[in-house]
């Protein structure tokens, strides 16, 4: 079995919302730019869903900083994670403390409304990407290692799990997946050597608690892209990294996502390699899917679903006050806007 987290269409639910979220694949909502007015319209919207859903329901959103924010103002507008590398070059305690910084006032703020999750951080090299440039730490593997590392134990810190993407590394084929099918036709042992390594060396360390695998084709390893691949996801990840966590795999309706067919073959193709969850961030795309009344009769999975469940996340803030009225928050972004002012 693979869950699927939904895209929703505006500010509140729609009726057409409150049939996908209750659909019995829905195991959370993504949120985007489209669902956020201000910071009481999404409180207001986070607690329908709860009230409907349960605090087992994940709620998740991109807020990685720089060009991925989501969220405007009170949140923290961050910076791309690409300025904490190049500080590092310059002051790698300035660097490791932005670093920190960085991760858990975006996890705070989040888990303070009752969102549980964010796609964070990218594991990627700055290596020749459209889509990913500075949204990754750097160019250099190690260091890409060092900080997200860094990240991982600070978001935790707050409460929130991680997670790694995009597996097995999206930052050195150019051709962005939301637009085109990236391809990489690297050897397996120079994909291990260079954009795997910050996975390879994050994995024993226990410090990623999901992890999402990108729609690029890699060629010498698997004709499929690595989310529908079960060579990479069961063979490489599972069996020989020795991952145990949360299989994500991204979004279904991008263009990449396209090349095994129609939204069923795509929701086919993840089954076939047992990811734990996909993304579906289009809702009429999963009205489309959720049409299949087959899909209302495949077999659950309790045991895939208590493993979804442990992506709930725990705020380290109080969730009754605004999160910029607790002393904690303010200490941190005081630091946060000093480093930011003297870089």
């Amino acid at each position: 079995m693979t869950y699927i987290m939904t895209g929703i269409e505006g500010f509140e639910l729609t009726e057409n919302d409150l049939k996908n979220i209750n659909h019995p694949l829905s195991c959370g909502v993504i949120l985007f730019k489209r669902n956020y007015q201000n910071y009481y319209q999404l409180i207001k919207l986070v607690k329908h869903i709860r009230a409907l859903k349960g605090q087992d329901f994940i709620l998740a959103v991109d807020q990685e900083g720089g060009r991925v924010i989501r969220f405007g103002l009170p949140f923290t507008q961050l910076p791309p994670l690409g300025l904490i590398g190049k500080i590092y070059a310059q002051n790698i305690d300035k660097a490791k403390t932005l670093c920190h910084l960085h991760a858990w006032l975006m996890a705070s703020e989040l888990l303070s409304i009752g969102i549980d999750l964010s796609f964070a951080p990218v594991l990627d090299v700055d290596n020749g990407s459209d889509v990913i440039g500075d949204r990754a730490f750097a160019a250099e593997p190690l260091l890409v290692s060092e900080l997200s590392k860094l990240y991982c134990n600070s978001m935790q810190a707050a409460g929130m799990k991680t997670t790694a993407k995009h597996y097995p590394g999206h930052g050195t084929v150019k051709a962005d997946s939301h637009f085109e099918l990236p391809k990489d036709d690297r050897s397996q042992a120079d994909l291990f050597m260079h954009d795997m390594l910050p996975f390879s060396q994050l994995i024993p360390t226990g410090c990623i608690d999901a992890m999402m695998l990108s729609h690029v084709i890699y060629s010498q390893v698997c004709e499929l892209p690595a989310g529908y691949s079960t060579k990479w996801h069961q063979h490489i990840l599972r069996e020989e990294q020795k991952f145990r966590g949360i299989s994500i795999s991204d979004d279904l309706g991008m263009k990449a996502a396209e090349c095994v067919g129609n939204i069923d073959q795509r929701y086919q193709a993840c089954l076939d390699a047992d990811i734990d969850l996909t993304l579906l961030c289009e809702p009429k795309l999963c009205t489309e899917l959720y049409s299949n009344n087959r899909l209302k009769y495949l077999p659950s999975n309790r045991e895939k679903l208590i493993k979804i469940k442990r992506l709930q996340g725990q705020s380290t803030l109080s969730t009754v006050q605004p999160f910029w009225e607790q002393l904690r928050w303010q200490q941190a972004r005081k630091a946060l806007v000093t480093i930011l002012a003297n870089i």
